[in-house]
Order: structure tokens, then C-alpha cells, then sequence
């Protein structure tokens, strides 16, 4: 026997114990988990898309079809022609998830424009994550048109879903800015000429006094005639209906009687303010602005109260919506509460 043989052998057995050591390193830092890959570009959404999307199945093979006859065809245009679409038009809410990224916006507002949409309201934001934005698009149309627009919009490469809210049960809401007048709706037109702050133009009298002796016997008399309308004045000093209204809407108001108007209209749109759940963020000299977040239906009802006093600007922000998260209750507390027919039983309801 050599005397190399022994050292040889220790040799051998150190490389494949080396060996397993190293396999088993590679095949542990093989197993340890790896950080999501970051999202730098909009591919990103198509690998997302290609792995939640189940391939369709193959179509059937058929054998080409005969040659059809003139009376077949003719047959077939008069009673296999699909009839018009009787769906009605209603509003749809879409909710789109898109990559954070120029250009996202005219591609879907252009499928949705190239389509006949008319969209109502628009909006959107970047969400928590800083490559994700939220789209809230509200449109008409019938359901299988919109269907087919909501397909097309999620084959879009920045598009990682589009989610149709139309009959989920959400929560919606819009932000309402409006700008009333205070002063009442004889003034609006006067306002609207009066540049940004909404100055009310000044009227000028025909005759316009010039010495305060003279103001204070105008005032003096309009009191006077104020207090006993039902007495006439001679014939030759009777102005005619036209004229005498045009003097009449002419005459300033008085300091006391501006500052009582304005109060007075205040305190009723505060009172609207109030009952619909919005606030005054702005008081100036002749007009408020309200801020109110409510369902659109409750922001238009809103419009339609205020409009009497003169509305000067409004801004709305759009319909913004998110599904309710339903509660979990048990099958058998909903069978309790209904009864064979499938009506609800009085007596387990609350009171009132």
C-alpha cells in the first residue's frame, strides 16, 4: 500500500464535503425571498394583465362550409339579421387604474371620444402608491356599448384594470364650489360687470343733487311719499308707468337698508349652508362662497335652492366613487328576518 494513499483519500473526502457545502448554500439563497421587481415603466401592467388572464379555449375545427344557394342567403339576411339595440341609455360609472404617466389621459379619453361618449365628469389622481392613479369617469350609454368600450379601454398598455361601479353598491360623492350674491338677483347683471370682486355698477340719478340741501330734501320727500302712497300728485307733475318705475329702480339704497339686505340674504343661504351639510369658506362685501360634498342629485338640488339669490361662478369637481365593504352576517340572521313569501317580518325590525 502507498503511503500517499491515506492523504489522498482525506483529500477526496474535504472537495465532496466542500462540494455538498456549496450546493447547499446556492440551493438556500435560491429559496430566500426576493423584493418585487420596482415599477419603472407602464409593460408593467401588461405582466400583470398576462398573468391573471386565463387563455381562452381553442375553437372547433370545422370543414369549410358549402356553397349556399341565393334563396338561403337571401333568407338568412331577411331573418337572421340581428334587430336594433332597445337597450336604454343610462349612466355608467367606470373606475380605471392606470400607470402614473404622460399621455394616459388623451389615450383613454380618445378610445372613449373615438367610441361617441359624451363623458360627464372626469377625475383623477395619483393614489397611495406613487405609480398608480385613480381614473372616475362617468358616461351614457347602453350596457353592452359601454361593456365593449370598458374591454377596449383595459387592452390599453398603461391600463392595469377597468372596473365598471354602475351596479355596486358605492359610495359617491362630489365637491360643490359656489360663488351667491348677497345683494339679491335685481343686482346679478349689475355684478357680473363689476370685474373680479363683483362690484355692483352704480346707478346715477337724472338729476342728480348737488348741494347736500338738496340731497336731504330728495331723501326728505321719498320718505314723505313712502309713508302716504295713496296721495296723488298734481297731473302736469305725474310721470308716466315706465318712467316712474325707471326712477324707482334708479334710487340708491340707503347705507341701513344695503346692510339689512345683505344680512337677510345671508342668514337664509346659511341656512341652506346648514341643512345640506356644507360650509361658508369666503365672505366678502357683496357675495359667499359655499363648499359642499354630497351625492350629485344632492349637489344639484343644492343648485336649484340657491339660484333665486343669483349664483356668479360655480366649480365641481366630478363624480368620485368606492365600493362599500359588506358586513359580515351570517345566512341564518337574513332567514330569520325574511319569511316563506320572502317578505320582511314587522316584527323583527327596529322600532320606528
Amino acid at each position: 500500500m502507498s503511503p500517499f494513499a491515506p492523504r489522498f483519500r482525506c483529500a477526496t473526502i474535504a472537495r465532496q464535503s466542500c462540494r455538498i457545502w456549496t450546493s447547499s448554500i446556492v440551493r438556500a439563497s435560491d429559496e430566500l425571498p426576493k423584493p418585487p421587481r420596482p415599477i419603472d415603466d407602464s409593460t408593467s401592467a401588461l405582466d400583470y394583465k398576462r398573468a391573471q388572464r386565463t387563455r381562452p379555449p381553442p375553437l372547433p375545427v370545422s370543414d369549410v362550409p358549402r356553397a349556399r344557394t341565393a334563396e338561403e342567403a337571401v333568407t338568412n339576411i331577411l331573418y337572421n339579421t340581428p334587430p336594433p339595440n332597445l337597450q336604454p341609455f343610462k349612466k355608467h360609472m367606470l373606475n380605471c387604474l392606470v400607470q402614473n404617466e404622460p399621455g394616459v389621459l388623451s389615450r383613454v379619453s380618445g378610445i372613449l371620444a373615438g367610441r361617441g361618449f359624451n363623458i360627464d365628469s372626469l377625475v383623477v389622481c395619483r393614489t397611495e402608491i406613487r405609480d398608480l392613479s385613480r381614473m372616475s369617469i362617468v358616461i351614457s350609454g347602453q350596457d353592452s356599448v359601454v361593456e365593449q368600450a370598458r374591454r377596449q379601454l383595459e387592452d390599453l398598455v398603461p391600463v392595469w384594470a377597468v372596473l365598471d361601479y354602475t351596479d355596486t353598491n358605492v359610495i359617491s360623492r362630489e365637491l360643490l364650489l359656489v360663488k351667491v350674491s348677497i345683494l339679491g338677483p335685481e343686482y346679478l347683471e349689475d355684478q357680473f360687470v363689476g370685474g373680479p370682486s363683483h362690484e355692483p355698477r352704480r346707478g346715477v340719478l337724472p338729476h342728480e343733487p348737488s348741494s347736500k340741501i338738496e340731497k336731504e330734501t330728495l331723501l326728505a320727500q321719498n320718505f314723505e311719499r313712502s309713508g302716504h302712497p295713496e296721495q296723488a300728485q298734481p297731473a302736469h307733475t305725474l310721470p308716466s308707468a315706465q318712467n316712474h318705475a325707471h326712477a324707482h329702480s334708479q334710487i340708491p339704497l340707503t347705507p341701513s337698508e344695503a346692510l339689512r339686505l345683505k344680512h337677510q340674504h345671508l342668514q337664509s343661504i346659511s341656512a341652506l349652508v346648514l341643512q345640506f351639510g356644507g360650509k361658508v369658506v369666503d365672505i366678502s362685501d357683496n357675495s359667499v362662497i359655499v363648499e359642499l360634498t354630497a351625492k350629485t342629485s344632492r349637489v344639484n338640488a343644492f343648485l336649484s335652492l340657491v339660484k333665486p339669490f343669483g349664483i356668479l361662478e360655480s366649480a365641481r369637481t366630478g363624480l368620485m366613487a368606492m365600493p362599500r365593504t359588506p358586513l359580515a352576517r351570517s345566512l341564518d340572521e337574513n332567514d330569520d328576518i325574511l319569511d316563506e313569501n320572502g317578505a320582511v317580518d314587522a316584527s323583527l325590525l327596529p322600532p320606528g
